[in-house]
């Protein structure tokens, strides 16, 4: 047997032992959807309160001002796995509420302060000359940020928001400290159960991979449909 044959014999074997034998690929497959779960609910909570944070931070009622200056310096300024943590063994503790729900939550409220700033400045981007412009149509504030500021923003915000899309699913891989068997924690138990550590790790970097390149090629065709209408 040549050394290639060999190297290829092992590796096979390798692949055998971890993914195929006693069906440990299932706990890839469940592992999956866990990831893929938790990451659109907590995108969506994200930009639900991204939304208002960035609302608050940019009124001039200080108040209002100051609670969205407190929620992004806290969040920002703490680790994402402590605040996992936090919400999971405190705050949720004696709620009935799947894991991957409450999950789902703490990465929403990671998410939404960084969220909050892109909109924040997304907005501040857009012209004073357009709001001043909507106010002499007759539109309120409320009219005019919603029918005019907001829209010209998204196109300005969206690929930094796809982008936090990216980093909160690779953030993901630490739902395993509360217990969910997403792909890394999958992956994790593979590598206990058979003593190989290369094989579950390459596959589950492959498969982040995988999903991530899945999830930019969609994004990037939805940027391209909302930059039709850019002169250039």
């Amino acid at each position: 047997m040549t050394g290639f044959s060999a190297w290829a014999s092992n590796l096979a074997d390798l692949f055998y032992r971890c993914f195929i034998k006693e069906d440990r690929y299932k706990l890839l497959v469940s592992g999956i959807g866990v990831t893929i779960k938790v990451s659109l609910l907590a995108v969506v909570i994200g930009i639900l309160i991204g939304m208002l944070i960035a609302m608050c931070n940019l009124s001039k009622r200080k108040p209002l001002k100051l609670i969205g200056g407190i929620y992004t310096d806290i969040i920002r300024g703490t680790p994402s796995v402590t605040q996992l943590m936090i919400i999971y063994f405190v705050i949720f503790a004696t709620v009935n509420l799947d894991k991957w729900i409450i999950a789902s939550i703490a990465f929403g409220v990671n998410s939404g302060a960084y969220v909050s700033e892109i909109i924040r400045a997304g907005i501040m981007s857009i012209d004073k000359g357009q709001t001043e412009a909507g106010r002499s149509l007759g539109l309120n504030a409320f009219q005019t940020m919603t029918r005019i500021v907001i829209p010209q923003a998204v196109k300005n915000i969206f690929p930094a928001l796809c982008n936090e899309f990216i980093v909160l699913i690779k953030e993901t891989a630490i739902v395993g400290y509360v217990g969910l068997m997403d792909i890394q924690k999958a992956g994790d138990f593979i590598k206990s159960a058979t003593f190989i550590a290369f094989m579950p790790l390459i596959g589950t970097a492959i498969i982040y991979y995988v999903l991530i390149k899945m999830l930019t090629l969609l994004l990037n065709k939805i940027e391209s449909s909302l930059r039709k209408s850019d002169v250039r």
